[in-house]
């Protein structure tokens, strides 16, 4: 048995990329021939792991049907919008910060500069009327690297627009499950079905970004671990710290980034929104689960400036240990100093008053009884600093 591929152009590109990874000779999609064991392989290659197309538009009609096409152009899809009741458009750009202008004209959003959702603090909010553009952050935490990239949202008539680099995946659940949260779109205003695709748009990113924030509390808790090892390097460690702490700062400006576009939404001053108070407070919903979020991430900061203060009290009791240790030396050396100085000095003095010592039987007992002295003198005076200088530390803890 034999198939022809004449499915989409994407899928057929996915299904050529899985076959290859079975050993099939496949040198084109297009008019290949495949057999039916080597379908099914792929199947079960691809199963449960759908991929992102690098376009989509969901269509839901006046009759309550849903309709999903993908890889298309964008002149299509702006084609079919009009004669539905509202559309969601995913586009993912290759080089977003070249491509957005055009996509922006292509798709008829003339009114927003594209300038102004590029630039900002990882977010922007423009309202035109007519038209509106978000800037969403989405972030990215690998090991100790955090990237924050952009997810554009457009929206204009009956349709709503996301345009992001092929980085971002975030959207796969919502284009996986689309035509059945369509389905379920049980609003009679545009508006009111609109919001309610903005809303879970920005949800699911928020969600994505959620979910980092417990890898960087596995970084964090790895720090601690190996706080507590007298073994390993200290430098290292606040190196870590360093760089979580940069994380975390990253992380929390990028959430309050996307708490700031929230509280621009929630009470529905736009046109193209809702301002349905049910609608908008399920808007505002989101911006209390990021204030919880922003909270937990303020917390592990400062279990990390703990530990800041733990590597300093190390560094201190460190220094504190070889300023010990260099005082105990200083203390034998001026014993020994005191033992060796004090018959040179007597000898020295002896030697230049002229004195005959050929017969001075007590000029040896007299070195020896003043180098004893001299050296009891040291050790009482050494061991009295030493001892005011423990209790000086006690008195300071």
């Amino acid at each position: 048995m034999y198939l022809y591929c004449v499915a989409a152009p994407w899928a057929c590109r996915n299904t050529a990329k899985y076959l290859s990874d079975k050993d099939a000779l496949i040198q084109s999609c297009e008019g290949e021939v495949f057999t039916g064991s080597q379908i099914s392989q792929a199947v079960q290659v691809t199963a449960g792991r759908p991929k992102m197309p690098m376009s989509t538009c969901v269509l839901l009609h006046h009759d309550g049907q849903v309709e999903r096409i993908t890889e298309k152009s964008l002149e299509e899809y702006l084609s079919l919008i009009p004669s539905a009741s509202v559309a969601w458009v995913d586009y993912t750009s290759l080089d977003l910060d070249r491509d957005l202008e055009k996509i922006m004209a292509t798709m008829g959003f003339t009114q927003i500069p594209p300038t102004l959702l590029q630039s900002g603090f990882f977010s922007s909010y423009e309202d035109a009327d007519t038209e509106l553009g978000i800037r969403m952050p989405s972030v990215t935490v690998k090991d100790f690297d955090v990237k924050v990239r952009p997810l554009i949202i457009l929206l204009r008539d009956n349709f709503i627009m996301t345009v992001h680099d092929q980085d971002i995946v975030r959207l796969i659940k919502l284009f996986r499950y689309a035509p059945t949260f369509m389905k379920k779109i049980t609003a009679e205003s545009k508006v009111d079905k609109i919001t309610l695709i903005l809303e879970r748009i920005i949800d699911e990113n928020n969600d994505r970004n959620f979910e980092y924030l417990r890898e960087i509390e596995k970084h964090g808790d790895d720090i601690s671990r190996r706080l507590i090892d007298e073994d390993y390097n200290k430098k290292l460690i606040a190196r870590e710290i360093y760089e979580m702490k940069h994380i975390l700062i990253t992380y929390i400006d990028a959430l309050w980034a996307s708490k700031d576009v929230i509280e621009n939404l929630r009470y529905g001053d736009a046109d193209l929104l809702t301002d349905d108070d049910k609608l908008l407070g399920r808007i505002g919903i989101l911006s209390d689960n990021i204030n919880r979020h922003i909270e937990l991430s303020e917390q592990m900061s400062n279990v990390l400036a703990s530990g800041l203060e733990v590597m300093q009290s190390i560094y201190n009791n460190q220094l504190q240990q070889m300023n010990n240790r260099f005082a105990l030396v200083t203390a034998y050396l001026t014993v020994l100093g005191t033992a060796f100085l004090v018959p040179n000095t007597i000898a020295t003095i002896v030697s230049s008053l002229g004195w005959d010592m050929a017969g001075a039987e007590w000029y040896l007992p007299f070195l020896l009884g003043s180098t004893i002295v001299a050296t009891l003198i040291s050790i009482f005076w050494v061991w009295h600093v030493w001892n005011s200088k423990k209790d000086d530390d006690i008195v300071r803890k």
